[in-house]
């Protein structure tokens, strides 16, 4: 069970999300209809060690194959309504109108980013997520195609890691992102890792980063 705390009348700034952030915490909504939020702090955290992430080889294959044309911060709130779509097992969003507001006033402010999958002029799959120091929270992903957003995920592993980060906050664990080697730790754990990624100054567009050649780079550092 993860503890939270509801907050139906108090409207959020981008100054206190990011605070909450700082101290462990999360907010959700139980669905696009309902005006209120809640805080989420796990009693076990979701995150993905970045010295221990494992790529399958048909994925791979896939990113040689340059199958999705990948970028950066280019359709932030498209990724964002993406991440809110209807999917299977999925039926409920928890991005209400706030939260989409709130993620994207830190776009604005550069702490929240967007990786995209793009199949010509179409959007068809990514991830966003906030930056503090060096952390990232990995909020929603979402894939129109067959390994959109899986490959979403290893574009930003690698722009993580070239970029000087030490955690990636996965909130909770899926089956999705165990195959990458995502594990669950103590809350305790988890702010102790987070309190030194944020005395860490990382940057989210480090140098070389984003190609075909880069990634498969980094992955065979990896392997």
């Amino acid at each position: 069970m993860a503890p939270s705390r509801r907050d139906e009348d108090f409207r959020l700034t981008p100054e206190i999300l990011l605070r909450a952030y700082a101290a462990g915490l999360f907010p959700m909504a139980e669905d696009a209809e309902d005006d209120s939020i809640y805080w989420v702090d796990p009693t076990l955290r979701g995150v993905l060690p970045l010295d221990d992430f494992h790529v399958p080889r048909s994925l791979v294959k896939a990113i040689r194959r340059n199958t999705f044309d990948i970028r950066v911060d280019t359709a932030f709130s498209a990724v964002l309504d993406g991440c809110a779509e209807p999917a299977p097992g999925r039926e409920h969003t928890w991005i209400n109108q706030q939260i989409r507001e709130l993620y994207l006033e830190l776009y604005a402010m550069g702490y929240a980013h967007c990786v995209e999958a793009w199949e010509g002029d179409q959007l068809v799959g990514g991830l966003y997520g906030v930056s503090l120091g060096g952390a990232f929270f990995g909020e929603s992903m979402f894939s129109r195609r067959t390994d959109a957003s899986k490959i979403s995920l290893v574009y930003l592993w690698e722009r993580l890691t070239r970029g000087g980060y030490t955690l990636l906050d996965t909130q909770f664990i899926t089956n999705h992102l165990s195959r990458f080697g995502a594990v669950e730790i103590p809350r305790e754990a988890y702010r102790k890792r987070l309190e030194a990624a944020l005395e860490q100054t990382a940057s989210f567009y480090p140098a070389g980063a984003g190609t075909v050649e880069s990634v498969l780079q980094s992955l065979s550092q990896t392997s």
